[in-house]
C-alpha cells in the first residue's frame, strides 16, 4: 500500500513542479510513531524553506480533494540533505565523479562499505573508483560527506 501511495504522490509533485527548477528526489510514506509522508526536494543552489512551504500548501490541497491516503498523516516537504541517498538513474547521473558511501549486503573482499569516486551506473552494475559492484549486493549508496 505504501508503495501506491508513494508512486501516486511522486505523480503529482512532478506535475506541480513542472515550469520550475526544483526537482522531486524521492518520496517515502512510512510509518513510524504516526505515518509519514516525506517529499524531498532539490535545486542548483539549494532549497529555501519558502521552496518547501509553497510546494507544501499546493500538495496538501490537492491530497486532500484527492483523499488518497485514508487517515492522518504528518506531510514534511524538506531538501534531502547533504548526504542524500542515491536511488533513481537521474541521482546518479548528477552526482557522477562524486564521493559516495555503498553499503553492501554482503562483504566484498571482508568489507560491507566502501568509499570512493562514482565512476559508472548502468542499472545492474555501479562501478566505484575501479571496482564494479554488483546493484544486487547494494544496499545504499550515499554521498559522502567529510567533516
Amino acid at each position: 500500500m505504501s508503495k501506491v501511495i508513494e508512486d501516486a504522490v511522486e505523480r503529482i509533485v512532478e506535475e506541480l513542479l513542472v515550469g520550475t527548477d526544483i526537482e522531486l528526489v524521492s518520496v517515502e510514506y512510512v510509518r513510524e510513531k504516526d505515518w509519514y509522508l516525506r517529499v524531498f526536494i532539490d535545486k542548483a543552489g539549494g532549497i529555501e524553506i519558502d521552496d518547501c512551504q509553497e510546494l507544501s500548501g499546493r500538495l496538501e490541497k490537492i491530497l486532500d480533494e484527492k483523499d488518497i491516503i485514508k487517515g492522518s498523516y504528518i506531510l514534511e516537504v524538506s531538501s534531502p540533505g547533504l548526504d542524500r541517498e542515491l536511488k533513481k538513474p537521474k541521482d546518479f547521473q548528477r552526482e557522477n565523479g562524486k564521493t559516495v558511501d555503498v553499503s553492501l549486503f554482503a562483504p566484498i573482499d571482508g568489507k560491507k562499505l566502501i568509499s570512493g569516486v562514482l565512476k559508472n551506473y548502468d542499472g545492474e552494475h555501479i562501478t566505484i573508483d575501479e571496482q564494479e559492484l554488483p546493484m544486487d549486493n547494494v544496499a545504499q549508496v550515499r554521498l559522502h560527506i567529510d567533516f
